[in-house]
């Protein structure tokens, strides 16, 4: 009964409670509400207040603005106006220069009027002088324009032949002056021995004995030593001697070692003559060897090929009118270096050229060609920079361009050979020479007799008085010379002297 009352009781608080809470709830949100609308309010005031500010500082802005406009646009103002007051000054300057102009070209306008008017009556006048001078002269204008054209150029041509003559003697006394003082500073600064050619060696004996066992029997020993070595064996009356005759220098060297070393070792037939034999050729080749290198370093040249070695150390053996052709090459290398540095030349180059300039003459009886060609292929091939080759090429003019290394190791040649007892000749050789001489210079016309005196050092030439006039002898003489150096080998200079001479003969009767 009492549970029967109780769930009512208990709904009706239930739905109070909800009650109570449902309009405790609408309190309070009905409170915030109200807050949040005052917050709106607030926030709506704020706005207003804000969007007064910015409408005033906008305000305040554009004032400012429009008065930096004002202010600008004054300024332009006022510059336009200072422009404009120019503008019109300089129009004013201009009319007044071009008014002045007009009154120049007036003026210049009335003088050129009367300068016409002076160059034709100058003009007028002219032809009256020109017509009183033919009449006078008794020669049109052309004639005497023609005639005095031709005065003047032989005047000329006469002035610049003598000028030309007068700067040629000039530069032939300057240049030989300049090449004297050269060639005796290089050959002062340069002194070398004297070698002469030998055909022929002799080997001592230690007794007339040993003859009879060089021979052998039936001649067999020097036979063998004959056919080894190549040279001819002469065993004549001369007392405890052999002479060994060869043209070749590096075989009479081979056979003169090989007899020597026969001689002291007493033990002489055919096998122990072809073993001693082939010993002398491995020593005369060590020799060599060694010569070539001793003449590159007393030269001062480095970096030579090894066959280009060998060629030079070949060259110890080898002689060219008497004179050895090594040491004609070292001397060759000293001068061409002392003349290159003397004309401002690569001295390297000068002296390199100055010592491989015959090494050609170590191969020339096996290639076929002129000791300069085949030295300038040979150091070609081996290495050696162009300017060695052509300087080779050319120290005896044989090529067409020379250069100047090649006139640098001529002239050193030159200087090498003609120094007194460095060469020698036979005397057919030099009898063939001064034939020469005379023949060149008796081919040309005009002359009627030529001698070659001093040794071929000078060649003296008589012309015909009434074929070769004194103007001509000198044209003579340079055909002469040109002649000599393009057809003639010589060591030194050859003087060309052409005489003329005219006699008066008369009776007084």
């Amino acid at each position: 009964m009492d549970a029967i009352y109780l769930i009512p009781v208990i709904i009706i608080v239930l739905v109070l409670g909800v009650a109570a809470g449902f309009f405790t709830r609408t309190a309070i949100m009905a409170r915030r509400f109200h807050h949040a609308e005052e917050d709106v309010a607030k926030l709506l005031d704020e706005a207003a207040t804000k969007q007064k500010e910015i409408l005033l500082e906008a305000k305040e802005e554009a004032l400012r603005i429009k008065a930096d406009i004002e202010a600008e646009m004054r300024s332009r103002r006022s510059e336009l106006h200072r422009q404009e007051r120019r503008i019109s000054q300089k129009e004013e300057n201009l009319d007044r220069k071009t008014d002045a102009l007009e009154k120049r070209e007036r003026s210049l306008g009335n003088k050129e009027k009367e300068i016409e008017k002076s160059l034709a009556q100058l003009d007028e006048f002219k032809k009256k002088q020109v017509h009183q001078l033919e009449l006078i002269s008794g020669m049109s204008t052309t004639e005497a324009k023609d005639m005095l054209l031709t005065t003047v150029e032989e005047e000329t041509r006469q002035d610049m032949a003598q000028r030309i003559r007068d700067v040629e003697a000039q530069l032939k006394e300057e240049s030989d002056q300049k090449a004297r003082e050269i060639v005796a500073f290089a050959i002062q600064r340069c002194s070398s021995d004297v070698a002469s050619e030998t055909t022929v060696s002799v080997v001592s004996l230690p007794s007339d004995d040993m003859k009879g066992r060089l021979i052998g029997r039936e001649g067999r020993n020097i036979r063998a030593l004959e056919n080894a070595t190549g040279v001819d064996l002469i065993v004549d009356d001369t007392p405890e001697a052999v002479t060994i005759s060869c043209f070749d220098p590096i075989r009479r060297e081979v056979a003169r070692l090989a007899l020597e070393r026969l001689i002291i070792d007493g033990r002489i037939h055919p096998a122990r003559i072809e073993e001693v034999v082939g010993k002398a050729k491995d020593e005369v080749d060590a020799i060599i060897q060694t010569e070539g290198e001793q003449a590159a370093y007393k030269a001062g040249v480095v970096g030579l090929h090894p066959e280009i070695i060998k060629l030079l150390g070949r060259l110890k053996y080898r002689f060219s009118y008497g004179q050895n052709v090594l040491t004609h090459s070292v001397e060759v290398s000293h001068l061409s270096a002392m003349i290159a540095s003397e004309v401002g030349a690569d001295i390297n180059i000068a002296k390199t050229a100055g010592l491989l300039h015959d090494i050609g003459k170590a191969v020339d009886q096996e290639i076929e060609g002129t000791h300069a060609a085949i030295g300038a292929d040979i150091t070609k091939r081996l290495g050696k920079s162009l300017e060695v080759s052509k300087a080779i090429a050319g120290h005896h003019g044989e090529t067409d361009s020379v250069g100047v290394y090649g006139f640098i190791v001529s002239a050193a040649d030159a200087i090498s050979s003609s120094r007194p007892g460095a060469r020698r000749e036979s005397l057919e050789q030099h009898l063939k020479r001064l034939e020469a001489l005379e023949t060149v210079a008796s081919s040309f016309p005009g002359v009627e007799k030529s001698f070659a005196i001093q040794a071929g050092r000078e060649v003296r030439i008589m012309v015909k008085p009434q074929d070769v006039d004194d103007l001509t002898i000198a044209t003579l003489a340079r055909d002469i010379v040109k002649q000599i150096e393009e057809n003639l080998e010589y060591p030194g200079q050859i003087k060309v002297t052409v005489i003329r001479e005219t006699r008066a003969i008369d009776y007084a009767k």
